[in-house]
């Protein structure tokens, strides 16, 4: 019996010995992106652009909202890109935003790996900015910018998801929502706001 025992003992270890598995990496699922088509957002806001056919233009209903806040909404990504506007009544205002618009990406820092800024200027519609892409896995806001006339308007913009930041498994939405991101700003014009 003891040696029926030890022979079994033995032939566990030895077959245990054969194939080892290593575990599997981790994957994310495959996320399946809309075909790129714009509409146009012109309802007597002092800005007007396209934006995409697959995202909603909600005004912010908030009680601390302030005129011409709005939200363009990515349901099937659960993100929102938040749109805060500012008149500008002087040079000084403009520097405030400025300043406002840097140290809200500046808060990043901590959660970051990189921050990469682009500037752009568009002469012909007088919209001129800055873009941040902020790197970094846990980044709340992978996407900001900025854009004004300097004169008169000052728009900014911050992507948020709905879920908790994991910005490496997001990284073909933001690529793809980055992209939208342009179109907006290249499509960006000011305009007299209806309450003005």
């Amino acid at each position: 019996m003891r040696r029926f025992f030890v022979i079994l003992t033995l032939s566990s270890f030895f077959f245990a010995c054969g194939q080892y598995e290593a575990p599997k990496p981790r994957g994310y699922f495959r996320i399946a992106l809309p075909e790129k088509e714009y509409q146009v957002f012109d309802a007597g806001f002092p800005y007007r652009f396209q934006y995409p056919a697959y995202a909603e233009f909600v005004p912010d209903s908030r009680s601390w909202a302030e005129p011409y806040w709005a939200d363009v909404v990515f349901d099937s990504f659960s993100a929102r890109l938040h749109l805060s506007y500012k008149p500008v009544a002087d040079q000084e205002n403009l520097y405030k935003y400025l300043d406002d618009a840097h140290t809200f990406v500046h808060k990043h820092i901590p959660k970051a790996t990189a921050i990469h800024d682009e500037q752009f200027m568009m002469e012909e519609s007088r919209v001129f900015g800055m873009l941040f892409r902020i790197r970094g896995r846990e980044a709340a806001s992978p996407l900001q910018f900025y854009a004004t006339d300097s004169t008169d308007h000052f728009l900014r913009g911050a992507l948020y998801f709905e879920t908790t930041p994991n910005n490496d498994s997001l990284a073909p939405v933001i690529d793809f929502i980055n992209r939208d991101i342009w179109h907006l700003l290249s499509t960006l014009e000011w305009q007299q706001s209806s309450g003005n």
